[in-house]
């Protein structure tokens, strides 16, 4: 009698790419995912952290997509509220003076009685710059004209005319992509400076790919159409396939912050017979003949060295640390340029609050008629912070006590550097004293507060990346090891791109597609890339 041995496949990290995959394996395959996890939570950078009842979405995640496969995805593991939650105190949504109608599931569930649900979310973000509010994308309303001052709007007009008119031969830098796209003052203004602070390097020490990853859809042109298109045309439905990701209206979000969705797909992962093993620091990567044989990993707990074999290996681990990891077969070119990858890392300051000092004049109704922004960008040049969040506005369910307001101060820096080697109280200390000193905040109406330090946040398109197609040559040759995710592949994905490359190298799997060009083609291909403007 032939005893059927299943095919394994060992994920490393059990972010939304690792737990995708996971997750796709068991419903469409009959390979057995083990997930290592280093830490104890589930979600990597999309987890919601809890402190005192109070929930923090770090980095803020919107749920919303261009693809129809995961904007489905998303609604079979957390279904669409049919009924309104406690803060939907218009069902109308009002964005840069255009309204939209909030379409909710005729047989969703009510978010008043299980927590099982995704809520649909206003957006709004805005610049807090010159100690005023800025629409963001920037509008050309009355207000931004009297906030900038008429010669300064004149300096952005004639610049971006003359970039449209004489456009740049050649785009290499982050800072070539922002002139070419809105013009030397605009991004002088609005872009400079707040780059700057979010990856700690002048913009032209940073590849034009960052540009074309994270803001590919914004222009000056597609604000203004979309404006003008708005007034004749709403947009029902939380899809919004004619609208760039930076001007949608509205966007899907786990009642609970975005680490819900992923403690539930876990939970589905070992229903459906996956292992998910949490504490599981992987050290090495042992490969044979083109291949991956086994991982071995640290439990950081009890610090017991074991060893996983599989037949599949999906890594999204930074890809600094599995070059490392694979050892002495790694070619010395590839090695060196590993060792030059580079990474921006993150802390966030929580802080409960009895009451925000700045004001709600946008007209948006509100509890307690806080400002209706889920983060700001803080564009001011005399602090560090980048952006703040008001979870209040994520979910309503996200703060414990609704009469109190519970945000999260977001700053850049880099492991090790005089930010994140400042303890905890001292830093605390600090953030409260610079949102005080932007009248934010008064200092005494902070309540409790806490703080979330999150490595390797954000893979850096400077360093050696203009090298990594030497290293994506090489891991391509093991032909059982698919790279997915951000950190897995250095490519600063958005949530739902992760999530693709997941689904796609499963589908390879499936498929018998040996190739990894479909993988790596996630967020460049046509789908969810501009054509450039003539």
């Amino acid at each position: 009698m032939v005893t059927y041995m299943p095919k394994i496949a060992i994920i490393i990290g059990a972010g939304p790419a690792g737990l995708t995959a996971a997750y796709e394996l068991v419903t469409k395959t009959d390979i057995q995912p083990i997930i290592l996890e280093k830490s104890t939570d589930m979600g990597g950078i999309s987890k919601t952290v809890v402190y005192k009842g109070n929930r923090m979405d770090i980095g803020g995640h919107r749920f919303f997509s261009k693809s129809d496969v995961v904007m489905q995805w998303w609604q079979n593991i957390l279904p669409i509220q049919g009924a309104a939650a406690k803060d939907d105190i218009q069902k109308d949504i009002f964005y840069q003076r255009k309204k939209t109608t909030v379409m909710l599931s005729p047989n969703g569930p009510d978010p008043e009685q299980t927590d099982r649900v995704m809520l649909i979310r206003k957006r709004l973000s805005r610049i807090f710059f010159l100690r005023k509010f800025f629409d963001y994308p920037i509008t050309l309303s009355a207000k931004t004209l009297s906030n900038l001052g008429i010669i300064r709007i004149i300096k952005i007009g004639f610049s971006y005319v003359k970039i449209r008119l004489f456009p740049l031969k050649e785009v290499h830098t982050l800072e070539d992509f922002f002139i070419s796209r809105f013009g030397t003052e605009l991004y002088q203004t609005f872009f400079k400076d707040y780059t700057e602070k979010v990856w700690g390097v002048p913009c032209n020490a940073i590849a034009a790919d960052w540009g074309a990853q994270r803001i590919k859809e914004l222009s000056v042109s597609k604000a203004i159409w979309h404006a003008v298109q708005s007034i004749f045309k709403k947009q029902t439905s939380i899809e919004q396939k004619e609208v760039a990701t930076s001007l949608i209206e509205q966007f899907m979000y786990p009642k609970l912050g975005p680490g819900q969705m992923w403690e539930t797909v876990a939970a589905m992962i070992e229903e459906k017979g996956g292992v998910i093993i949490k504490n599981a620091n992987v050290n090495t990567i042992q490969t044979e003949n083109s291949c991956v044989q086994s991982v071995t990993y640290t439990d950081t707990h009890s610090g017991t060295t074991r060893t996983a074999q599989g037949d599949y290996f999906f890594s999204t681990m930074p890809v600094k640390e599995l070059i490392t990891g694979i050892g002495n077969v790694v070619p010395a070119d590839v090695k060196k340029i590993s060792d030059g990858l580079q990474y921006r890392d993150f802390i966030t300051v929580g802080l409960l609050l009895n009451r925000l000092k700045i004001k709600n004049e946008t007209g948006i109704l509100t509890i307690n008629n806080v400002v209706p922004d889920n983060w700001i960008y803080i564009q001011e040049r005399d602090v560090k912070i980048g952006r703040l969040q008001i979870f209040n506005n994520w979910s309503p369910y996200m703060v414990a006590d609704e009469t109190k307001v519970w945000i999260g101060l977001e700053y850049f820096c880099n492991e090790g550097d005089k930010l994140w080697q400042m303890d905890d109280a001292s830093f605390i200390q600090f953030a409260i004293e610079e949102l005080h000193k932007i009248d934010i905040i008064d200092r005494n109406d902070v309540i409790d507060s806490t703080i979330i330090r999150m490595p390797k946040t954000y893979p850096a398109y400077f360093g050696t990346y203009h090298q990594f197609n030497t290293i994506r040559q090489f891991t391509d040759t093991f032909s059982n090891l698919f790279l997915i995710g951000r950190n897995g592949m250095h490519k600063y994905n958005n949530q739902d791109h992760s999530m693709l490359t997941a689904i796609t190298a499963v589908e390879n799997i499936r498929n018998g597609i040996t190739t990894k060009d479909n993988i790596w083609a996630i967020n460049t291909e046509e789908d969810y890339h501009e054509n450039n403007e003539k």
